[in-house]
């Protein structure tokens, strides 16, 4: 399978996302797929931040919309390499986030939410 052209990806994972569709938002996902973030690690602290397969990653994202019930993002700019799509975005309070997705056969093998450094 192909990957998703860049755009039109990054499209309808913020729709989805902005949509609080989590069947829409894992559905580019692979079942084993390993996702990092330090949001994940405050919000699920025995994660320390990695999380591994669809379902595993399914409870992290309904808890993370589960406290932040006006969760919105704007995406800023989309970077694609070989197999990888960054998604540049804000979210709902202002703050840039990269999403590093890495691509394989057409769905997300790897995922890892980036914030700025302070």
């Amino acid at each position: 399978m192909k990957n998703p052209d860049p755009a039109d990806f990054a499209a309808k994972w913020c729709e989805a996302w902005n949509a609080h569709d989590l069947d829409r938002v894992l559905a580019h996902f692979h079942d084993d797929v390993l996702f990092t973030s330090p949001v994940a690690a405050s919000l699920l602290p025995e994660t320390r931040g990695v999380v591994r397969g669809k379902a595993a990653l399914r409870a992290y994202w309904e808890e993370g919309l589960r406290r932040i019930p006006d969760l919105h993002f704007s995406i800023e700019a989309v970077f694609a390499g070989i197999d990888t799509l960054v998604i540049q975005y804000r979210n709902q309070k202002g703050v840039s986030v990269s999403e590093v997705l890495i691509f394989d056969a057409g769905s997300v093998r790897e995922g890892h939410g980036t914030y700025m450094a302070t």
